[in-house]
Parts: C-alpha cells; sequence; structure tokens
C-alpha cells in the first residue's frame, strides 16, 4: 500500500482524476464527467483508439466507483486497494460516517500494533572490554566482558514499563542484577522515573543508603544534526554530558561528545555508517581519565555490540595524537580507494538487477502511458494553442523519471539508452491539465506515475519532475519532488 516503509500512501486513484486527496464529492463528480468524455469508447471509430479508450475509461470508471462511495473512500484513504481487494472486514453495519471512521481507526490501530510485535525485537547490549597493556604484558588482552537486556511494553501514550537485567566479568570478579523501570512522560521535556532492582547491586544500595538525584538536560534535532546535554547531581556524585552528531548523508555520520563529573572526564570523537537497512557500524576514539580508547560498535535494530579497546592507561600527548591521527587516515584512504568505489559498484548492480526484474512490467506501462497520451492529444493541442495565442502558459518541455537521471541529463544534457529508460515525456498531459486561466497545478501527497499519460518508470527509485514552461513571453523551470505540490506559473520559476 506504500511506495515505501515510511512514505506517503501511493494515492494512484486522486492522481488518475487530477483530484486533491480532500476533494468534495461535487469535486469527484466533475473530474469524472470530464475524463469521462475525454475516454468515452463511444468518441472514437478507429479499433485500436476504442480499445485504448476502452481500457482507460474502465480504469476511470473504477477509481470514480470507489472515491464516490463514501464507505470504499474512507478504506482507500487508510489501506489503499489492498484494503477494498482483500474483502477487509468492518464488522456489524455501521450507518453513521463517525462511527466507520472509528472502526476504521481501531482496525488501523489494530494492524499497527500487530506490525509492531511481529517485528519486536528487545534492546540489549554485548560488552567485550579488552586491554592492549595488559596482553603486552602476558595477562590476556581480555579485560572483562558486559551484558545486558531489556524488554519494554507500552502501558499508555506516555507510560512505559521496562524489565531489565544485566551480567558483567571483570578480571576475577563479577555480578549482576536485574531491574524492573516505569518510565512516565510528564511533558514533551521532562519525564519521571521509578526503579525497582534485585541483585549485588540493589544489596549494597541497601545497605549503604539510595543515592538521589535530580538531572536536567535539553535537546536539539532536525535533519542534519542532533545535539543535546545532560546535568546531574547526586548526594555524593555529580556530572555533566553533552554530544553532537553532524549527518553528512543518509549512511554516514559524524560525533563529538564529552563527560565531566566526580568521577569522569572524557572527551569522544568518531562517526558511523549505515551498512544495510538496519545496521550500522562506528569507531570512536576517546581520551579520559581512565585512559585512551578505540572504540568499535556494532547497531542491528534494537542490539549492540560494544568492543573498547584501552590503547594506554596513563596519558601521552605524543601517543594520544597518533593513535586518532592514524587510524583516522587510514579509514579515510579506505573509503576513498577501496570501500567507496566498492558501495558505488554495488548500489549501481542493485540498480541494474531492479531494472532488469521490473524491465518488462516498465515496458507495458510506458505503453500504457502512450496510448493514454494518444487520446489526449487533440484537447492538448487546442488547449495550447488557445493559451499561445493569448501569451498564458504553455509547457514546453516535462520529464518525470528517476532523480539520478534527471540531475545527469541536467549536468551534461546528453542522453543515453540507460538515462532515457529511467525518464518519461510527459510534456503533452501536463498541457492537458492546464486550465482555462493558464494554470497548472498537481497535489500535494499525490504520487505522480499515478497521472494520466505518466508511469513509473523506475520502481523502487526516488523520482521528481522537471518542468519547463512560458508563461507571458518569459521562460520558467521548476524541479519538484514525486510527493510536492507543483502551482505554476510563479515569478519564482523564471530564469
Amino acid at each position: 500500500m506504500r511506495e515505501a516503509k515510511d512514505g506517503p500512501p501511493n494515492r494512484e486513484l486522486y492522481a488518475l482524476l487530477h483530484l486533491s486527496p480532500e476533494a468534495s464529492d461535487e469535486e469527484i463528480r466533475k473530474a469524472y464527467r470530464q475524463w469521462a468524455q475525454v475516454y468515452h469508447p463511444d468518441k472514437y471509430q478507429a479499433p485500436h483508439m476504442k480499445e485504448i479508450a476502452t481500457e482507460n475509461f474502465q480504469r476511470i470508471c473504477e477509481a470514480y466507483e470507489i472515491l464516490s462511495d463514501e464507505n470504499k473512500r474512507l478504506i482507500y484513504d487508510i489501506y489503499g486497494m489492498e484494503g477494498l481487494t482483500s474483502g477487509l472486514e468492518l464488522g456489524p453495519k455501521l450507518n453513521k460516517v463517525e462511527e466507520l471512521k472509528e472502526e476504521l481507526e481501531r482496525l488501523r490501530q489494530r494492524k499497527e500494533q500487530e506490525k509492531a510485535l511481529a517485528h519486536f525485537r528487545p534492546s540489549g547490549t554485548i560488552l567485550a572490554s579488552l586491554s592492549l597493556p595488559q596482553f603486552l604484558e602476558g595477562d590476556g588482552i581480555m579485560r572483562g566482558m558486559a551484558m545486558s537486556s531489556e524488554v519494554q511494553s507500552q502501558l499508555s501514550k506516555n507510560s512505559i514499563l521496562a524489565f531489565g537485567g544485566n551480567l558483567e566479568v571483570n578480571d576475577d570478579s563479577g555480578g549482576g542484577a536485574a531491574s524492573v523501570v516505569l518510565r512516565h512522560q510528564l511533558s514533551s521535556v521532562s519525564s519521571i522515573e521509578f526503579i525497582a532492582s534485585a541483585g549485588l547491586r540493589a544489596l549494597i544500595q541497601l545497605l549503604l543508603g539510595i543515592e538521589s538525584s535530580i538531572s536536567v538536560g535539553w535537546q536539539k534535532k532536525d535533519e542534519r544534526m542532533s545535539a543535546a546535554g545532560e546535568l546531574k547531581i547526586g548526594t555524593s556524585s555529580f556530572g555533566a554530558s553533552a554530544h553532537y552528531t553532524h549527518r553528512f548523508s543518509k549512511k554516514s555520520h559524524g560525533r563529538i561528545q564529552g563527560r565531566l563529573g566526580s568521577t569522569a572526564l572524557e572527551l569522544e570523537v568518531g562517526g558511523g555508517r549505515k551498512i544495510s537497512e538496519f545496521s550500522t557500524i562506528r569507531m570512536l576514539y576517546s581520551v579520559g581519565i581512565q585512559g585512551i580508547f578505540w572504540k568499535f560498535e556494532l547497531h542491528r535494530a534494537g542490539q549492540k555490540l560494544v568492543v573498547p579497546i584501552l590503547l594506554s592507561r596513563h596519558f601521552s600527548s605524543f601517543f594520544a595524537t597518533g593513535a586518532f591521527i592514524i587510524p583516522a587516515s587510514v579509514y579515510f584512504l579506505l573509503k576513498k580507494f577501496i570501500l567507496k568505489p566498492y558501495y558505488l559498484k554495488r548500489e549501481k548492480q542493485k540498480a541494474l538487477e531492479n531494472m532488469e526484474k521490473t524491465s518488462a512490467q516498465v515496458q507495458e506501462a510506458k505503453a500504457a502511458a502512450q496510448k493514454a497520451q494518444q487520446l489526449l492529444q487533440n484537447v492538448a493541442n487546442r488547449k495550447r494553442n488557445k493559451q499561445l495565442e493569448i501569451g498564458g502558459l504553455i509547457i514546453t518541455k516535462a520529464v518525470y523519471g528517476a532523480r539520478k537521471a534527471l540531475t545527469k541529463l541536467g549536468e551534461t544534457g546528453e542522453s543515453s539508452d540507460e538515462l532515457a529508460s529511467q525518464v518519461l515525456d510527459v510534456t503533452l498531459p501536463l498541457n492537458f491539465l492546464v486550465n482555462d486561466s493558464g494554470r497548472l497545478k498537481l497535489h500535494e501527497g499525490v504520487k505522480k506515475s499515478g497521472i494520466m499519460g505518466f508511469c513509473d518508470s523506475c520502481p523502487g527509485e526516488p523520482k521528481q519532475l522537471y518542468v519547463e514552461y512560458t508563461y507571458g513571453g518569459n521562460r520558467y523551470e521548476v524541479l519538484v519532488d514525486d510527493y510536492e505540490e507543483l502551482f505554476i506559473p510563479q515569478e519564482a520559476h523564471r530564469i
């Protein structure tokens, strides 16, 4: 039902009738009548034209049948065509629209809960501490190991109950504890926790007295960066920490973090890279009162593997500088000459494999789009000539397809067979959609491949629409994303 896991719904029926998802019943009827006049089979005598008209007229009738029926439209808006074709059960007959909406919302929430449970994974961490000085002294490289795990249950919108436990071994000693934590979000900036634990740590707290503390913090986050800080003051200790993460791309980021307190003084820098949909690796370097460390991390879903390596127990500016510069230089050399070429080659191979798998489907969709354009041609040319007479809006060039292909076409200006296969000329259907007032609007949140005369020429790839047009004797151009609204003419598009 969705193009991507977190993408907008594929509202193809709205695109087909050139409607906004918020269109009224009257707007739906009006759009249906307009498209029916263009594609009604009785208007055409030639057999091949009648066949094209019949095929597209059936699509228009199906779209109208669903969107004009209030119940079907509600199901389609939430579940898409899958909800209609799978015979979604709504329970007892519901007479009121409000009741139907409530029932659909309950079904949607239940489906989301089932999906969440099906993909549920408890969070956990495995920590394997290594020591280079210890290894050089002949005592083995392993300093210790620790494991922790936590399972959360959402009691309400603002309350979470978490069950956790941990085991830790360092040299010849070890211990463990189990805990139950109730977290309640008081507001967007404050929360409270109640903790109960059992084990060695809980026994020590019982004998020595429970330490109370208070902490305050702040955080900021956007698409490119995130930053946070916290100050914690307890009866016998205090501490402060802050971190800043900058996202260089969708797959890589850099990070710097500092800690200061009665038991800690540490600076940590490093970066990470997303290696798959669920997995991220990080390499970090830290220097502080506990020594100089390299740290390697693997994050997969809610699981973490952390391997800190103690390089030196004592601070040395020469050693600390070398421990940072040498691996950083090695990483950037590997990234430039090995990793980046490998990933680019792999992505290109995946794209080619995807094109091969969907080649027949794409060719069929392109043929259908070109056939649909044939029936729009007369009206589109008539509209274009009328706009030409009054100096109105004329679409001179419009191309829809893969974002990467459009970028390459814009940079080089040259077209190859590979690039041409990933885009579609949609100049004619856009001229058809220009209204009598000389305006064109493509609605936000509606995938453009569903528009009559368009098609998805590269399934799975991000797509854009590039448009060149003239208005009042001036030239304009604009580039919009697949689900982005397009409204022209606009002075901001002027070349």
